[in-house]
């Protein structure tokens, strides 16, 4: 039976240890039995979490840089997708294209 690989850092050299696999390299611990879910954790305005193809509404006029006109509140946006960093939300707004916002702008329909 071989072991995966450390999901950290990517290293072959895991280990069993009881019920938990180890890696030597970053020591990180886990159950493999355990379903892993994604790391990104995204939390709206109200603190529900987001995910991939959400759609999400703008809870407070937004000014943008550039932009001859703010984002509305109300405005809704369909089919976000989520990213590392702290503006944590790529997607498209109508009028005004591409857009990366903040989660905590944001509520989910």
């Amino acid at each position: 039976m071989s072991l995966p690989n450390c999901p950290k850092c990517n290293s072959e050299y895991v280990y069993e240890d009881g019920i938990l696999l180890v890696c030597p390299e970053c020591a990180y611990e886990w159950d493999p039995n355990e379903v892993e879910e994604d790391d990104l954790v995204v939390l709206d305005s109200n603190g529900t979490r987001l995910s991939d193809g959400d759609t999400v509404t703008v809870i407070k006029d937004l000014k943008v840089k550039g932009a001859p006109k703010d984002i509305k509140q109300g405005t809704r946006v369909k089919n976000i997708r989520l990213v590392e960093g702290d503006h944590n939300i790529d997607c498209k707004i109508d009028g005004f294209g591409a857009m990366k916002l903040k989660s905590e702008f944001v509520k989910k329909v």
